[in-house]
């Protein structure tokens, strides 16, 4: 069975209707998580600590969706 990577971040955004972060240096990286339940959990827990901040957003990234093994390289992967 595949691993299905879950990457849990989040941080101030400038504007809460947008995706884009007030100060990149600034993001908070939760953790990486080996599925979607677990990286579900610490998206909730973090999320309900800034629930009186309008403008903080955790996200779920799903990592094992940039790299599938089963596909072919690209072109732009095979100059390494």
């Amino acid at each position: 069975m595949p691993q299905r990577l879950h990457l849990v971040f989040g941080g101030e955004l400038i504007d809460p209707a947008k995706n884009a972060f007030r100060n990149v240096d600034d993001i908070d990286i939760i953790g990486m998580f080996p599925d979607y339940a677990s990286a579900y959990d610490a998206w909730k827990a973090a999320a309900q600590k800034t629930v009186d901040n309008a403008h903080m957003r955790y996200y779920i990234a799903h990592i094992h969706r940039l790299r599938d093994e089963e596909i072919e390289v690209s072109a732009t992967e095979e100059l390494g």
